[in-house]
């Protein structure tokens, strides 16, 4: 197979395939000594269309060895039209997958399974439907999530009720064969019969005797998507938030994450989907669209603060440090920090003047007219990140978002960020464990560079260190290679 020509927004160290579609990770779990990452994948094109399952692995979420597709449609069965969302355990020596039949001749979307005992290279179907009707009371049913509770098993399926509020529905096995409705495990606060909205790809974390409930919220007039977390406890199959929900990630490029729980107690990984934020015919020239973010370590604080922060191991694709600068900059002149590759590992502590704002500016084209703003705003309280300027391609969506950060308005405080960005798609992460994901597509033709600035009074404090990342390492096993010559 001929290498692909080199594409320079093109992730090099977040997980996809080289080419086409990909959009939600599945079945994310750990078997047999590796990481296992699946994910909706369209093998024949880069749209959302013929939807498998891909498959990733890894020992040490550095190195990954791409698996031949795990879950294909099959003509004329259940799942004709698509192998949808869903997840994976490992029990009994074996992978099983619980995942989302789709056909588009019904609304909802069937439980099923499938199962592997090579460590995923081959798969077996369940021949019938697991669970293949929804209660009455739904108007949309897709996407289990499994996990053990008590010495029994657990399902979450996302759904709308009829009343238009989301839910998360909860089912009961000791088996994994036979399943007993329970009811709704958690549901929105309030809900629109005209213009219902579900909750997608549910997932559940539990931290001792506190549980965290995730959810992707769904429209179907095409409404903003977002991911919004519920922190509380769960009794008697009820889960009691005992805060409100807030979002998991404030960018506007982040959507249905799953999770993993890592061999290690209480370490619970987390990777999204960061769809594209160009036109849809970019997209198609390039040959492919979508990515999964990094993978992400999700804390619970004894305050019931969700937190996020990239997964350690990550650490260990740093290579040559490029930057590393402390000084103070003033409105007169921005601070030249140095040049950065396209893909790298940024740390920062900023300690602005709360007369005004202050940040840093990624420069992408040699005149500086193409640009990534990360911005601190005292006045507002918040972060802010600003791609109106990002790309000089029209086809680039623009747009300004911003994260609360309380701490920006401590005088003498220094804001600590960390900020990995890999060609076409940046990972904002905040000390208290906020994150904000943004696409943006750089078309300009000089080196990239960073600067600090600041528009206030007074002077900001600075230490700006960065490293370029090497490359994860992805390769295709011989397995998916002979698959591929026949795609």
């Amino acid at each position: 197979m001929p290498t692909p020509p080199a594409d320079p927004h093109l992730p090099a160290v977040h997980l996809r395939p080289h080419r086409n579609w990909i959009n939600d990770p599945n079945g994310l779990v750990f078997h047999d000594g590796h990481y296992h990452v699946f994910f909706q994948y369209n093998p024949y094109a880069p749209q959302h269309a013929n939807v498998h399952w891909g498959h990733f692995r890894s020992p040490d979420l550095i190195t990954w060895e791409e698996l031949p597709v795990a879950l294909a449609p099959t003509p004329g069965g259940d799942d004709a039209d698509g192998c949808f969302s869903g997840n994976a355990i490992s029990v009994d020596g074996r992978m099983l997958a619980f995942y989302s039949a789709h056909r588009t001749d019904r609304w909802w979307q069937p439980v099923t399974t499938a199962q592997s005992y090579d460590g995923g290279h081959t798969w077996t179907k369940r021949p019938e439907l697991l669970i293949p009707q929804p209660p009455a009371d739904t108007t949309m049913y897709r996407d289990p999530y499994v996990w053990q509770h008590d010495g029994r098993w657990r399902m979450l399926v996302g759904s709308a009720l009829a009343d238009g509020r989301g839910a998360a529905l909860l089912y009961e096995s000791d088996d994994l064969e036979h399943w007993t409705y329970r009811g709704p495990f958690h549901t929105s606060a309030q809900g629109d019969a005209a213009d219902p909205a579900g909750w997608e790809c549910p997932q559940y974390a539990s931290f001792g005797d506190r549980g965290v409930l995730i959810v992707s919220d769904w429209t179907p007039q095409g409404g903003p998507s977002r991911v919004t977390v519920h922190t509380g406890h769960e009794e008697h199959g009820r889960f009691t938030a005992t805060a409100p929900p807030v979002r998991l990630d404030h960018g506007p490029d982040f959507y249905a994450p799953a999770l993993l729980k890592a061999p290690e107690a209480d370490r619970w990984l987390l990777w999204g989907w960061s769809w594209e934020a160009r036109d849809g015919s970019w997209a198609h020239e390039a040959g492919w669209a979508g990515t999964l973010t990094l993978p992400r370590e999700l804390t619970l604080a004894d305050d019931g603060t969700v937190g996020q922060r990239p997964a350690r191991e990550l650490l260990a694709l740093r290579g040559e440090r490029v930057l590393h600068r402390t000084g103070h900059v003033t409105k007169s002149e921005p601070a030249e920090l140095g040049q950065v590759s396209r893909t790298f590992d940024l740390t920062a502590a900023l300690t602005p003047d709360t007369s005004g704002t202050s940040g840093l500016r990624l420069i992408t084209s040699a005149d500086g007219a193409e640009h990534l703003d990360i911005t601190l705003d005292p006045a507002a309280g918040r972060l802010t990140v600003d791609r109106n300027r990002a790309s000089l391609d029209p086809r680039a969506r623009p747009g300004t978002y911003a994260v609360s950060c309380p701490a920006v308005n401590v005088p003498g405080t220094p804001v600590e960020l960390r900020v990995v960005v890999d060609r076409s798609i940046a990972e904002i992460y905040l000390a208290s464990g906020q994150v904000l994901t943004i696409r943006f597509y750089p078309v300009g033709d000089g080196p990239w560079r960073l600067q600090a600035h600041t528009t206030g009074a007074g002077d900001t404090g600075f230490t700006v260190e960065a490293w370029d990342l090497r490359p994860s390492g992805t390769h295709p096993s011989p397995l998916f290679a002979r698959q591929e010559q026949h795609t």
